[in-house]
């Protein structure tokens, strides 16, 4: 072999080497890539506040996977957030899920959308296209309908009223010692305050021996709570289940019970859902009506997240973490492990790797009952409930005794 030749084969050595690695770093490069998921949520209108929230854990959560690494099984892809407006009507939601599957092809899931009425229009347009969806929304029927694209982190609406009366029985019994006769129910006509109402009124008031002698439903936005609060005066219930979910019409309500004289701890109110919690309210009302009015939710902060919740004040400079931010910025981490198990960015695989998820560390930290797993219907297996109440100008988790940060009071009348 002479010199030419060796000279040859050494350059087209040299030659394929280079492809060779020059192929690695486009995979290499090709791994690390950004992965979209998804937020659908109101950004505007009556509900716009909490959707804002949503967007900043979400965005926060996205910063801190990204600094740790972002998606390892992934050579390191960085996570992105799209987000759309859910508006303030079921059509604009569905419009709103409609844009995202259209114009965000490359999504691998998204997390959203606020109210159940807004996910159960949202879902139907994301089942179709097999784009997994996690969402904190309460209703039973968005994980009643045989989806397979669909999880549920919350306890359902159904499981938040059997697991909350009893115990708020027993909390009027022990401060008074006397058990409730009469219960009160003034709500909007939101699906979440569907769903918690409906068992109440199928079988528990009859199973916990109560009268229900007010019963009154509005649609949100309220513009005169004097109707229904006279009602509550005129009948003056043992306790008063007040459920709006627009921060306005809480406003409205606490504000009215306080000028007819049953607020301020008075009469006993007890709410579903975060928007009685919102720091919103706290800004622009007199902070004593609020004093002792408790709220049963599926996620708050907990003695457990006490270290957490303080670098989340820091951050954000908002004095507290409501639900809405706490699940949202664990839907993220949600997905980070779904991402990893999977090892690309597929929405099957995705969805199947939801399917098999099984944990007790990392995001379920951020979940009452403290396990991520969905049974067949996408429901979260062991979420709970806890009741956190209004004291000295902060809503706090009183219930259930382990997660709790103080104890309940219970208003006298």
């Amino acid at each position: 072999m002479n010199t030419s030749d060796t000279s040859r084969r050494k350059a087209l050595g040299l030659a394929l080497a280079a492809v060779a690695l020059s192929a690695f770093a486009t995979g290499a490069a090709a791994q690390k890539k950004t992965v979209e998921v998804g937020l659908i949520a109101p950004m505007t209108g009556p509900w716009a506040r909490q959707g804002q929230v949503m967007k900043m854990a979400a965005d926060l959560a996205i910063e801190k996977i990204n600094q740790e690494g972002g998606i390892k099984a992934m050579g390191g892809a960085q996570l992105a957030l799209k987000v759309f407006d859910a508006g303030d009507t079921v059509e604009r939601a569905k419009n709103a899920a409609q844009r995202m599957v259209a114009e965000a092809p490359d999504l691998v899931g998204a997390t959203g959308a606020y109210l159940s009425s807004f996910t159960l229009a949202v879902t139907e347009v994301t089942e179709r296209a097999q784009l997994p969806v996690l969402t904190f929304s309460y209703s039973d029927l968005i994980t009643s309908r045989g989806f397979k694209y669909v999880f549920q982190t919350s306890a359902t609406g159904d499981q938040l009223a059997e697991g909350s009366l009893p115990a708020l029985m027993d909390m009027a019994e022990k401060a008074s010692g006397k058990r409730p006769k009469t219960v009160g129910i003034v709500m909007d006509n939101t699906a979440a305050s569907v769903a918690f109402a409906k068992p109440i009124r199928a079988t528990m008031l009859d199973k916990l021996g109560l009268k229900l002698t007010v019963d009154e439903t509005f649609t949100p936005p309220l513009s005169n709570a004097t109707p229904l609060i006279q009602r509550v005066r005129s009948q003056r219930p043992d306790f008063l289940l007040l459920m709006p979910t627009v921060i306005g019409d809480a406003k409205l309500l606490l504000e009215k019970m306080n000028e007819f004289g049953i607020g301020k701890g008075k009469l006993p109110a007890i709410s579903n859902g975060a928007a009685i919690l919102d720091p919103d309210l706290r800004n622009n009302m007199n902070v004593e009506q609020l004093e002792g009015v408790m709220s049963v939710v599926a996620n708050w902060s907990t003695a457990a997240q006490k270290d957490i919740m303080a670098e989340f004040r820091k951050k954000t400079g908002e004095p507290w973490a409501t639900q809405h931010f706490i699940t949202t910025y664990g839907d993220m981490l949600i997905f980070r492990a779904a991402l990893e198990a999977a090892g690309k960015a597929d929405r099957a695989a995705v969805a199947t790797a939801l399917r098999a998820m099984d944990l007790a560390t990392g995001p379920a930290q951020f979940f009452p009952g403290g396990r991520v797993k969905f049974d067949a219907n996408g429901r979260r297996v062991g979420a709970a409930l806890l009741i956190v109440q209004w004291q000295k100008g902060v809503p706090v988790t009183v219930y259930p005794p382990k997660d709790a940060v103080a104890a309940p009071v219970w208003p006298k009348q």
